[in-house]
């Protein structure tokens, strides 16, 4: 039957006509759906609102907004149904600021809105974070006495959830007269998306009590919990539940499941799921086991999986990368950092405002500030994260000024800092002693930008006192904090007090680091250093028995460096490498020439009680010495030397750093467990304060 014959034989009969265009919405035939409207419109077939709801609702469904807008646009009568169509269709369409407009025009024209209209526009709040537009919405929802409607309801929740006002999310749910199986999803979801992970699991455990049915939905959101709340017992439980009921099929929940393991640590269950699942498997399942093994420390395998998805022809996303840019950041691993950036550029995701971030850290953690600025200048619209990384990365380098300077940038672009941005400003002007500054950043904080200091912003106020030696100012700022100060503080004024000679407030500190933080030898050494630096050599031997007895074992310095793809790590003590004896021999001579070049050895930097020849015999091995002596003899001339060190670079071997880049012309960058150090003939850029 041609469609000239079907419009004439079905003439009057709208409801048929308004079947066959639901038909094929259904089966996706939209060209179908748009050969019989042009049929209508050349036969000229009556119009009516009724048969226009219908092909709006068509067009919208199959994603011809445009059209279904137009259609919309030129009906002489709307009704409910139209208004409510259009709505959703925007909504639908991620086209969520018209849903709101029509909304809008929908009221103003008189037309009270249905259940669907609201819940259309809620989801619509939902997805811009438009908390302000939702409540006011809520509001009118209750006016007309939609607020308890399932539909509406549930949206409400997910709304509140989603713009992190959990508070009010938990009140209209419990609000509910009746709840299913969305309305508890919007609700644990929410949960476990806000941090909320214990409440997420009682929420579900409260679920399973009322008999509701249970979807892949409600596992996945439940395993997420799981998974961030390190619940391994429930989590055993919960796959046990998934195989019950027969989810595991589901690739959803079998991320879910995949990504749960790896959360709590379990590489092995992960990567046995993975096996298992094989067919079933996609970029999501491989990209949960990478992002795993990286935050397990173990990238080589990190990249062993991602070897393995590009040779099943997956391809990577931009989580992929993000995971294995961290990872080469963490590790300050260079070279396949660099081939993940090229990578990326590959893949054209460099404009992804993640992983652009996470490369401008990871250039930023390997010596490369310079890069790190190039990389960040090439994005169009840098976000919170790309400025926070930018900033960390000069806080890193101990160039305060620089951000500063990229501080004022971001607020000048209206773009607001959080809570991380003054992690990065305040650590910055730690390592550059900027002490006015500092102070005058922590206290806009909460002033100028309403954001509330944390226990970490307090830890870098106690760092940047310390570290400028107002140790008086630092213990009346501990007295006088809103809660008592975590390890990274106590350390940090331990350290102070070290470097300033105070024996008594150090005693105090490490003390108080003792108990925070029973199992952190730091409290010990630094305590020890302190009591050296007074030659107080009985009560070191104490500090030390002490340690001995409660098996507490100081960390053993080191140093790596990658050449060639591959980490050479060298040792103070009990090291060992193939060009041992052609080591030793170029440390020797380098001594040579920077005592030549005026270094007198710090013996000050051994906090042992020892002649000082064997004080200078200990120093001239510090694992960095001999990191930077291999890469001498491996690196051509012009290329920086970049070394990695664990803990923080003593006093000596920064003197002597200095000099080795004189006498040998070469630039050399040193990451320790703090900030970088670069030195260029004969200086350091932290200016001898770190």
């Amino acid at each position: 039957m041609t469609f000239r014959t079907l419009t004439k034989y079905l003439h009057k009969d709208s409801n048929t006509l308004a079947h066959i265009f639901q038909t094929y919405v259904q089966s996706k035939q939209l060209s179908k759906g748009k050969q019989l409207h042009a049929q209508l419109i050349t036969s000229g077939y009556p119009s009516s609102t009724y048969l226009t709801n219908h092909l709006l609702s068509m067009y919208a469904k199959c994603g011809q907004i445009v059209y279904a807008h137009k259609l919309f646009d030129e009906m002489p009568q709307r009704n409910l149904v139209s208004w409510t169509a259009m709505i959703s269709g925007f909504s639908q369409n991620s086209e969520f600021s018209k849903a709101i407009s029509t909304f809008c025009l929908m009221w103003v024209s008189g037309e009270s809105p249905n259940q669907f209209a609201f819940s259309s526009v809620i989801q619509a709040c939902s997805l811009l974070k438009s908390v302000q537009f939702g409540k006011q919405i809520h509001c009118l929802a209750v006016k007309v006495g939609f607020s308890y409607e399932l539909f509406v309801g549930s949206n409400l929740a997910d709304m509140y959830s989603k713009c992190g006002l959990m508070f009010e999310a938990c009140m209209v749910f419990e609000e509910m007269p009746s709840k299913d199986e969305v309305s508890w999803n919007s609700m644990i979801d929410g949960y476990a998306k806000n941090g909320y992970y214990e409440e997420a699991l009682v929420a579900f455990r409260k679920m399973l009590i009322e008999d509701v049915a249970i979807d892949q939905y409600l596992l996945c959101s439940a395993l997420c919990a799981c998974g961030s709340f390190k619940a391994y017992n429930i989590g055993r439980c919960l796959h046990t539940f998934v195989l019950k009921l027969g989810f595991e099929p589901h690739i959803s929940v079998s991320n879910a499941l995949i990504d749960m393991y790896c959360k709590l640590g379990d590489m092995d269950s992960g990567s046995r799921l993975l096996e298992i699942d094989s067919i079933a498997t996609n970029i999501v399942s491989y990209t949960s086991l990478i992002d795993g093994y990286v935050e397990c420390d173990q990238i080589e395998k990190a990249l062993n999986v991602f070897v393995k998805l590009k040779r099943q022809k997956i391809e990577p996303n931009e989580f992929t990368f993000s995971s294995l840019i961290k990872a080469c950041a963490n590790h300050a691993a260079l070279e396949q950092g660099s081939q993940f950036h090229a990578l990326v550029l590959k893949y054209k995701l460099d404009q992804d405002p993640f992983v652009s971030s996470t490369i401008v850290d990871m250039y930023g953690k390997c010596g490369l500030f310079d890069h790190s600025i190039q990389v960040f200048e090439t994005i169009s619209k840098p976000n919170e994260y790309a400025w926070n990384s930018l900033m960390g990365v000069f806080a890193h380098h101990g160039l305060g000024h620089k951000a500063i300077d990229v501080f004022n940038r971001m607020v000048t672009q209206n773009m607001k800092p959080n809570a991380v941005t003054f992690i990065n400003l305040l650590n910055a002007c730690s390592h550059s002693g900027l002490l006015k500054e500092g102070l005058s950043y922590f206290n806009s904080m909460e002033q100028v930008y309403g954001i509330k200091p944390r226990s970490e912003h307090y830890s870098c106020v106690i760092d940047l006192l310390g570290r400028t030696g107002r140790l008086e100012q630092a213990e009346i700022f501990i007295k006088e904090m809103p809660f008592e100060p975590n390890a990274y503080a106590w350390c940090s004024f331990l350290a102070a007090c070290r470097k300033y000679g105070d024996k008594e407030r150090g005693k105090l500190a490490a003390e108080s680091l003792k108990m925070v933080d029973p199992e952190n030898s730091g409290a010990h050494v630094l305590l020890s250093n302190i009591y050296a630096k007074e030659q107080q050599w009985e009560d070191v031997r104490s500090v030390r028995k002490t340690m001995k007895d409660g098996n507490v074992k100081k960390l053993p310095g080191y140093s790596w460096v990658d050449i060639d793809n591959k980490v050479h790590v060298f040792g103070a003590e009990d090291w060992c490498h193939p060009q041992k004896k052609e080591i030793d021999l170029k440390l020797d001579s380098l001594l040579g020439k920077i005592i030549e070049a005026g270094y007198v050895p710090d013996v000050d930097s051994v906090p042992l009680d020892m002649d000082d020849d064997m004080k200078v015999k200990v120093l001239h091995r510090h694992s960095e010495r001999m990191a930077i002596t291999y890469t001498l003899i491996r690196l051509p001339v012009g290329k920086p030397i970049i070394v990695k060190k664990n803990i923080r670079v003593c006093v000596d071997c920064h003197s002597a750093i200095k000099l080795i880049s004189k006498v040998e012309g070469r630039k050399i960058i040193l990451r320790d467990n703090s900030r970088f150090h670069h030195f260029v003939d004969g200086s350091c850029s932290c200016n001898d304060f770190w």
